[in-house]
């Protein structure tokens, strides 16, 4: 790689990752503790875990929970992304005996093979195909499939928030649920225990922190410490508000 043109953060890594998958996959980012969880569109799953150089830390986070629990829910297969030129071979030698594949990125903007006449592939190895006879991309060292008992369990939206942030912000089942609770809120000017009840949410810090009593006995209404999950999740929001009908308590106002 140029020395010239490199990844300045794990963030932008990502980024430039996501942006060059194929067609069929889905990146969900920030899922089930990994920093980006790679769907295929007939579910299959790549756990995946972004550092700018192989090292210890990184293959201990793609490892997590593997061997302890064997009916644990995991992705079919476990990846670790880092920068062209910065998986070392001893490092890269140890993630192959634990299973974990090594996917090297290419930055957008590094031509240094192009002046030779070709240009590598944003990454290497490919993902794993639908072609049963390209599965493990014609290289059965490539990926190692876990088999697990059963795979993670996906936000019902694709989460709208960057992955390899160092404080980074998931979009989780319970802010899915509590985002329902707010767009109620927000139409109806006031939500109740029932309203809870359906969007299948604990009431307890709410009543007690982020809402204030309304005009009517069993009223709750925004306060002064409601969280802004709109200004949070944007395009999540305005997803789910647009299925509103779908998950709609039958009694709320129009």
């Amino acid at each position: 790689m140029s020395k010239d043109v490199f990844f300045k953060t794990e963030a932008e890594l990502c980024t430039a990752f996501v942006a060059a998958l194929p067609a069929g996959w889905t990146a969900y980012a920030e899922t089930e503790g990994y920093d980006i969880l790679l769907v295929r569109q007939d579910g299959l799953q790549i756990g995946v875990e972004a550092k700018l150089r192989l090292n210890p830390e990184v293959v201990v986070q793609a490892s997590k929970a593997w061997g302890y629990v064997a009916n644990a829910p995991g992705p079919d297969f476990r990846a670790v992304l880092v920068p062209a030129g910065h998986a070392q071979k001893h490092m890269s030698e140890i993630c192959a005996m634990l299973g974990i594949t090594v996917i090297t990125a290419t930055h957008p903007d590094d031509n240094t093979e192009k002046r030779y006449g070709w240009r590598s592939p944003p990454f290497r190895p490919d993902l794993p195909s639908l072609d049963a006879r390209l599965y493990w991309s014609g290289r059965e060292h490539d990926w190692y499939d876990r088999c697990p008992a059963a795979r993670c369990k996906l936000p019902e939206y694709v989460p709208d928030v960057g992955a390899g942030h160092s404080a980074p912000v998931a979009l989780t089942n319970w802010k899915i649920q509590a985002i329902k609770l707010l767009i109620i809120l927000e139409r109806q000017g006031y939500v109740t225990k029932a309203d809870f009840k359906h969007v299948k949410i604990d009431p307890s810090r709410w009543t007690r922190d982020w809402l204030e009593r309304g005009p009517e006995r069993g009223q709750f209404v925004t306060g002064k410490y409601t969280p802004d999950l709109k200004a949070q999740h944007p395009t999540n929001w305005a997803q789910i508000e647009a299925d509103f009908d779908k998950w709609k308590p039958a009694e709320v106002a129009a």
